[in-house]
């Protein structure tokens, strides 16, 4: 029978965190992107025709542009061999439930994945709500017993609520520490408490990448993702001004979401900022069709489709080969301003695909 989930079981499991937490280094945690203060880093796996990683690029071979304008960076250098925070987050309600077999024989090809460096990993289960099955360990014994024990959930897929639960487990981690989740679900979410704006923002605000395996909803309800999808049309702006709440002449109250009015505000005062507006609505947009491609695109991550136990562990040996041979590159952003950024990293060398991170957050200073 599942876990029974109690107000005394949530009591005891913040009590685990925090001991973990204080048990840590005296490091601080990883906080939203306050403008003009913090490193982003964005992470690039560069490939030939036939999907072979490129090794030889210096940051020279590369131009970063956010919001459209170029940014001067630098190359990370053994950025792979850093201490690696890992979260599994695993999909064990809706359908989930008829891959739970798949995942118990994977802890030697997620070893695979980590490498040689040292890691601390957790394990997460999500179906109406997200639970730690396996605090942080340095033990892989104790994350494999963890998927050996996954038990089916309810009917619930909160895909968005177990992304942003995983998010802030690891911003508790110290900041020497590369910040990843590997996420096995379904592609649409069901009954999530996080809206899609709320989730582009939780995976866009830290540098922490996120590497999905995804296998198609039954008969997927998209109706809640719909409704949280924010509007964008040419009609004209509400009375009073942009950001106005009030209804206009004819007493109809703004159809907007407040996150999506603002976009519109932000477009109207600065036009270059149209392109993070876009960039803001597309992922949003994207979010509602297939969550987790969407979050490995925006996070520089990288998505693989399966149906079965094969399939997991063929993409698995291709991420092994590919997280080792990604490259690492940052900037400070300058004054940038608050909400999405739209980051394009492209190289001048000819034949070859860059797929990097395509986004970040920045909060405006308080």
């Amino acid at each position: 029978m599942r876990r029974v989930r109690s107000i005394g079981a949530a009591v005891v499991l913040s009590g685990l965190v925090a001991i973990s937490a204080a048990a840590q280094e005296p490091e601080q945690a990883i906080t939203t992107l306050r403008t003009g203060t913090a490193l982003v880093l964005v992470p690039a796996l560069v490939t030939t025709g036939d999907n072979k990683p490129v090794f030889t690029l210096t940051a020279d071979d590369f131009t970063l542009t956010d919001d459209g304008v170029v940014q001067p960076m630098r190359l990370e250098e053994d950025a792979d061999q850093r201490p690696l925070a890992l979260v599994i987050l695993v999909e064990s309600g809706g359908d989930g439930a008829k891959h739970l077999r798949e995942y118990r024989g994977l802890q030697t090809s997620i070893e695979t994945v980590i490498g040689g460096v040292e890691h601390t990993v957790a394990v997460v289960d999500f179906d109406s709500e997200p639970e730690v099955l396996q605090p942080f360990t340095r033990s892989m014994t104790k994350v494999g017993d963890a998927l050996e024990k996954l038990e089916a959930g309810d009917e619930g897929a909160a895909v968005l609520d177990g992304l942003k639960f995983s998010v802030d487990l690891l911003r508790n981690q110290p900041m020497r520490y590369r910040r990843a989740i590997l996420m096995f679900s379904e592609t649409h979410d069901h009954k999530s408490k996080t809206t899609l704006e709320d989730a582009v923002r939780a995976v866009s605000d830290t540098n922490t990448a996120i590497y999905s395996f995804g296998f198609s909803s039954v008969g997927g309800d998209t109706r809640r993702a719909a409704a949280a999808l924010p509007g964008v049309d040419d009609t004209p702006g509400p009375a009073g001004g942009c950001m106005s709440r009030k209804p206009d002449a004819e007493g109809n109250k703004p159809k907007k979401s407040v996150a999506s009015q603002g976009y519109d505000c932000l477009s109207l005062l600065a036009p270059p900022l149209a392109l993070a507006k876009m960039a803001f609505v597309a992922a949003v947009s994207s979010m509602k069709k297939d969550v987790p491609e969407t979050v490995a695109k925006l996070t520089g991550g990288e998505y693989f489709g399966f149906k079965d136990e094969k399939g997991l562990v063929r993409g698995l040996h291709t991420l092994s080969n590919h997280v080792p041979n990604r490259y690492m590159l940052s900037f400070v952003p300058q004054n940038p301003h608050p909400g999405l950024h739209a980051l394009t990293l492209t190289s001048n060398r000819e034949g070859v695909k860059v797929t990097a991170r395509s986004s970040y957050w920045a909060e405006e200073n308080r």
